[in-house]
């Protein structure tokens, strides 16, 4: 199927199946999060098994990155999406089993394999997502981007709701696990059977050995790696607050926990927010602008959080603070898609230096936090972040969107 034979009721149905996608990513890297105290105790595990049990995760995440290159190559998008998908799934329920069992090294397993498919979900959605952008010659991706958001809140609410009406952990993960299964399957044939690329390109593939070659050189594609230190600001800003913006709000600005809840809540809300309606700004500013204006804010944000004396001061930080990260991935992502060639190569690339960020980024500012306090340690972010402002030129378009292939016919616009 070329570019060309895409009605709009086509792509519409592809656009949405890979927004639930998103979604459904989201839901399952935030399921089990609630549910770790019970997990402890059911498995009469400490603390830094937990810890373990989670590094297990995100080792099978980055291990996710490096086969999504390949996995597309060789199955196209319909077929890749579904097995991470289902991937996930089979992870759910392992999980489930293995907690019945109560055994730690199946658990370990789930995780790993939990993470190997989210891993290769977010490459493959992502570039599933840049090619739905250059189809409806239009930006997409921050909505896409906020459907992860709105299922991460979703799947922690579940999980909270399950701890409150004392569902077993197992229960919940083997029930997520069949929920997963069913909308796989209901949303699969709206997506395209090829891979992105042949959807405006009928040339034939080059050999996955070829692929994976592509993906390795990618690694000193200076204009990827430029666009990876926008991605290095913007994720270690944002995965610096889902770790330590509670706690700092209580500890550092003497809030209660009930306020430093509802203070990330409303970090997450704004994130969120920025995201679904953040296409037309796009549209109208382009990448660069947008990136520059909000890496500004959050920079903004980030002085008023780590300065302000006032709770209202904290208040604006945080919301700003999240219009800060927002944009940067979704956009990120975009841009490495662009170019010809192996676009999952180039997306795997950057969504790497985004994963090692969010992933890492955290523990490494709670080592400085033992000799500056937290809010000293933010001072980190806030250089990586005025790094992804100066380094955001490197997301301008390669070409002017849609001019690669013919718009969509009997689209309706």
């Amino acid at each position: 199927m070329t570019q060309t034979t895409l009605d709009r009721r086509t792509l519409v149905r592809w656009r949405n199946a890979i927004i639930a996608a998103f979604g459904l990513g989201g839901v399952t890297i935030a399921t089990w999060g609630p549910r770790l105290p019970e997990l402890m105790r059911e498995l009469n595990i400490d603390t830094p098994t937990v810890g373990i049990l989670i590094a297990c995760s995100t080792v099978g995440s980055i291990a996710g990155l490096g086969i999504s290159t390949p996995l597309l190559g060789r199955l196209g998008g319909r077929w890749a999406v579904s097995t991470a998908l289902l991937t996930i799934a089979g992870s759910l329920v392992l999980m489930g089993g293995a907690l019945l069992a109560q055994s730690v090294p199946l658990v370990a397993l789930g995780f790993v394999t939990v993470g190997l498919g989210i891993g290769t979900l977010d490459v493959l959605i992502n570039v599933e997502g840049a090619a739905i952008e250059q189809a409806a010659a239009k930006t997409l991706m921050p909505l896409m981007h906020a459907a992860w958001s709105v299922g991460a809140a979703v799947g922690s609410g579940i999980g909270a709701a399950c701890a409150a009406l004392g569902i077993a952990p197992s229960a919940q993960f083997m029930a997520l696990g069949v929920v997963v299964v069913v909308v796989t399957l209901a949303m699969a044939r709206a997506i395209p059977a090829a891979a992105p690329e042949t959807v405006a390109d009928d040339a034939p593939r080059p050999p996955v050995g070829v692929r994976v070659r592509q993906w390795l050189r990618g690694w000193m594609d200076v204009r990827l790696l430029v666009i990876g230190v926008v991605m290095l600001g913007v994720e270690l800003g944002e995965g610096s607050a889902n770790t330590w913006l509670t706690l700092s709000v209580k500890d550092d600005h003497g809030q209660t926990a009930a306020i430093a809840a509802l203070f990330f809540t409303i970090f997450a809300a704004s994130e969120a927010a920025t995201r679904i309606f953040g296409g037309p700004v796009v549209d109208r500013l382009g990448r660069v602008a947008t990136i520059r204006w909000t890496t500004a804010l959050g920079i903004a944000g980030l002085l008023l959080f780590i300065l302000g004396g006032e709770l209202w001061m904290v208040l604006v930080g945080v919301v700003l603070w999240a219009v800060g990260v927002s944009m940067g991935f979704p956009l990120g992502m975009s841009a490495a898609a662009e170019g010809g060639g192996n676009a999952a190569a180039r997306v795997s690339v950057v969504a790497s230096i985004g994963y090692i960020a969010n992933l890492a980024g955290p523990p490494v500012l709670g080592l400085v936090a033992h000799s500056t306090g937290l809010l000293g340690a933010l001072w980190l972010v806030v250089a990586l972040m005025a790094a992804a402002f100066i380094s955001a030129p490197a997301l301008r378009p390669r070409v002017a969107r849609g001019s690669a292939a013919p718009a969509p016919v009997n689209s309706g616009e």
